[in-house]
């Protein structure tokens, strides 16, 4: 994690307790369901802070025995948490309280605090999505918003910014529901704010566990980006082809690398390690995300005589490196 996203973590982590906090008071004071929601949507989002920020801790362990590629899927592991808590508890529970207000009937009083807290809130949150989205910027560039999303594996500032982008819509169904309840007379539109609520926190844990759910099974780099890859092993002047290349991701800053190379005919031992040597610093220089390497070659040299032959003609062996 990039210092950007733990900026954006603690940034967020500070204005949701605090909001949480006057939130549930007035939804005390008042009785607004819609202002329960969010005060919920806040706790949720506390805690989803402290998850990510312990996602990043564990993933910063180093490779063992037991994990000789490391811990940095660890982070992904915390991000599909954080999902699966925006769900349940965040989305549930708004949902069901909205429910439960229809159904009783129920009218807040006092809205002059739900609208003094809704404010506050607006405010803080609007800050803490203005960091994040620059942030984020930042880190994945121009690209469309969605298409970064889906780009991006990094999951901290992204998830840290949807949350936030939900609370402001929250904070909006929310001033909706109380202001034309009271002006229409109509109590269960408070109710319906709180459903509305629950169903955003809802679609955004889907698109949470989307994007974690590809990086938990083993997502590699994209195709345009494999393609430039396959491209410099092959203009190094010992190399014929390359096939492949696979990848796959260890976390945000560690990607694995395998390629499949056929060298030119009737190269020594040396040459072919010299050539290997070359493809990964290379590659390790123009995407020093990939941090390990692994070279499967195979000898074209049948016909030439034996003592150039540095592994039997067609047979493979791995030269791979950390």
């Amino acid at each position: 994690m990039s210092s950007e996203s733990n900026r954006t973590v603690y940034v967020s982590l500070a204005c949701d307790l605090g909001i949480a906090a006057a939130k549930f008071v007035v939804a005390g004071v008042t009785g607004s369901s819609a202002m329960l929601a969010e005060a919920i949507h806040s706790v949720v989002d506390s805690c989803n802070a402290v998850l990510l920020l312990w996602g990043k801790h564990a993933s910063a362990r180093a490779a063992d025995s037991e994990h000789p590629f490391g811990y940095g899927k660890e982070l992904y592991f915390w991000t599909l948490m954080v999902a699966v808590l925006i769900f349940s508890i965040g989305g549930g529970m708004s949902i069901y309280e909205g429910i439960s207000h229809i159904v009783q009937g129920h009218r807040s009083t006092r809205q002059v605090w739900d609208y003094t807290v809704l404010a506050i809130a607006a405010v803080f949150e609007i800050m803490t999505v203005a960091v994040a989205a620059r942030d984020f910027r930042r880190i994945e560039g121009k690209k469309a918003f969605w298409s970064a999303i889906r780009s991006s594996k990094d999951p901290t500032v992204f998830t840290v910014l949807l949350d936030n982008l939900a609370a402001v819509a929250g904070l909006a169904f929310a001033f909706l529901g109380i202001f034309l309840g009271d002006r229409f007379g109509l109590p269960y539109l408070d109710g319906i704010a709180s459903i509305l609520i629950g169903l955003t926190l809802a679609a955004v844990a889907v698109v949470l566990v989307r994007e974690s759910k590809g990086l938990l099974i083993g997502e590699g780099m994209d195709k345009q980006t494999l393609d430039r890859i396959r491209r410099l092993a092959e203009s190094d002047q010992a190399v014929i082809r390359v096939a492949g290349p696979l990848t796959m991701y260890f976390g945000p800053e560690s990607i694995l690398l395998a390629l499949d190379v056929e060298f030119e005919n009737g190269l020594s031992a040396a040459e072919v390690t010299a050539a290997v040597d070359r493809l990964e610093k290379n590659i390790r220089t123009a995407y020093p995300r990939i941090k390990r390497i692994f070279i499967e070659a195979e000898s074209l040299s049948k016909g030439q005589p034996e003592s150039k032959l540095p592994f039997e003609p067609s047979r493979r062996i791995p030269l791979g490196r950390k």
